[in-house]
């Protein structure tokens, strides 16, 4: 029985930390961190995922997770696909970029 409450309280804190490894980054404290150099322009990243896969952008998001900062876009492409590009938001490199099913 002891084995299993600790295997238990193991399991919860192993989800509850890794929902810690994400957070959303306000617009003001994005500011912040472009007039700081820490973070490119949002402009500057927006037109480096828009050169990795063409389209509209239709949504953007700033994370901080594992200890740099992501910047997310959404992407429709001219048939209507909808594509995801990951971006660290400090170098400019592509992370990820794959389209949703």
């Amino acid at each position: 029985m002891k084995k299993l409450t600790t295997l238990s309280c193991a399991v919860l804190l192993g989800l509850a930390g890794s929902v810690a490894f994400a957070d959303d980054v306000r617009v003001d404290e994005a500011l912040r961190l472009v007039n700081e150099g820490q973070i490119q322009a949002l402009d500057q990243l927006n037109d480096k995922a828009l050169a990795v896969q063409p389209g509209d952008i239709t949504d953007t998001e700033l994370e901080h997770e594992y200890g740099r900062y992501v910047y997310k876009v959404e992407i429709r492409d001219a048939q209507g696909a909808e594509w995801d590009v990951k971006l660290d938001a400090s170098s400019g490199e592509v992370l990820r970029h794959k389209r949703d099913n």
